[in-house]
């Protein structure tokens, strides 16, 4: 985790900043992290919490309200001559669409949602509130209509060992006998969450493989921004070549997040978080901001403890899995700081040694 830090100096300025102002970039050919890719195009990670403040109750006028705010710097950088692929989280959206489905009572019309449907109910939602937000902020700088939601499925390998070991919480908080009849009537498995009840733990199989990255791709190089793998995707096993089933799990987003970069040859990935710049030694005397940060310098302070597994550590993990598939650059900052962070002038960069 890290907080904001005025006082550390950022990274140096990267030319061709503002190129193309004004105007979508033309298509792009290429193909994968090791060949030409596409140029200067970002995949920007941006999560599901940043749609609900804390403090805020998490009412849809609310979702639109910081929506508007992040889209305005994302039109920032499309303005500026970029390309975007936006993905995002939705954790709390997926816990109120569970919620939802279990106050329904047994005998009530209504069906009770697997988890892969309550996670393509959620991308639905949020992706709506995120591209409303972004196709009217790039509509009023002259670049009308050109943001699309893809809804997004990630393969996951059903012999992946995090389905014998669920360890990822969803929902809400539970008493312990409502938690004991969980276990016993649907299956699940509940385990106590800091004092504050019981929730229920599922499997969070690491991403696979992206099944409409060229979708996605196609839609980019037309000069699109496209907004993919909401939630990390809809989680589904391959049954055969080209044949989907949807499990009960659901994937990182950051980890997928990455997997789309490198899949669309896309060389810088920006994980957008509720801080500036990552700090080690948080809250520490010692305390330090990182503006950059190489690979060895990443697994050195993951073994040290410096990012936990409950905060920072799966973003350090997901910029760690680009750059080790060949990717460039990883930028981890906050929403209002992306245009600064990805023209070079804050942020934390993660690259190779």
């Amino acid at each position: 985790m890290s907080h904001e830090s005025p006082t550390s100096q950022p990274p140096p300025h990267r030319d061709g900043e503002g190129e193309c102002a004004g105007r979508l970039p033309s298509p792009a050919h290429g193909g994968g992290v090791g060949g030409g890719g596409l140029p200067r195009t970002a995949v920007i990670a941006v999560g599901g919490n940043a749609l609900i403040l804390d403090g805020q109750r998490g009412s849809i006028a609310e979702q639109f309200e910081n929506a508007r705010e992040t889209a305005r710097h994302v039109a920032g950088l499309v303005k500026a001559g970029w390309r975007v692929v936006l993905t995002h989280g939705n954790g709390p959206q997926v816990g109120f669409i569970l919620l939802r489905s279990e106050l329904m009572s047994a005998d009530a019309p209504v069906p009770r949602l697997s988890l892969d449907m309550a996670v393509a109910d959620s991308v639905g939602g949020v992706g709506y509130i995120i591209a409303n937000s972004l196709v009217n902020e790039l509509g009023r700088a002259g670049l009308a209509d050109r943001v699309v939601c893809v809804m997004t499925q990630t393969v996951v390998d059903p012999e992946d060992p995090a389905f014998q070991r669920p360890t990822k919480p969803i929902g809400p908080a539970y008493s312990e006998a409502e938690a004991e009849r969980l276990r016993r009537d649907e299956g699940w498995v509940m385990v106590e969450d800091a004092g504050r009840g019981y929730r229920r733990v599922v499997a969070s199989p690491r991403p696979q493989r992206i099944v409409e990255v060229s979708a996605i791709r196609t839609l980019v190089e037309a000069g699109f921004v496209v907004i993919a793998c909401g939630g990390g995707g809809i989680p589904v096993v391959e049954t055969e070549p080209g044949v989907y089933q949807g499990v009960e799990a659901v994937v990182d987003k950051d980890f997928a997040s990455a997997l789309l970069a490198a899949s669309l040859g896309v060389h810088t990935f920006v994980i957008s978080t509720g801080v500036e710049k990552v700090a080690v030694r948080y809250r520490q005397p010692d305390q330090r901001f990182l503006d950059r940060m190489t690979l060895s310098e990443a697994h050195a302070y993951l073994e040290a403890g410096e990012f936990p597994e409950g905060s920072m550590g799966p973003k350090i993990r997901a910029a760690i899995d680009l750059i080790t598939r060949g990717g460039k650059e990883v930028i981890i900052t906050s929403p209002a700081h992306l245009e600064e962070a990805v023209a070079g002038r804050t942020g934390t960069h993660l690259f190779a040694d």
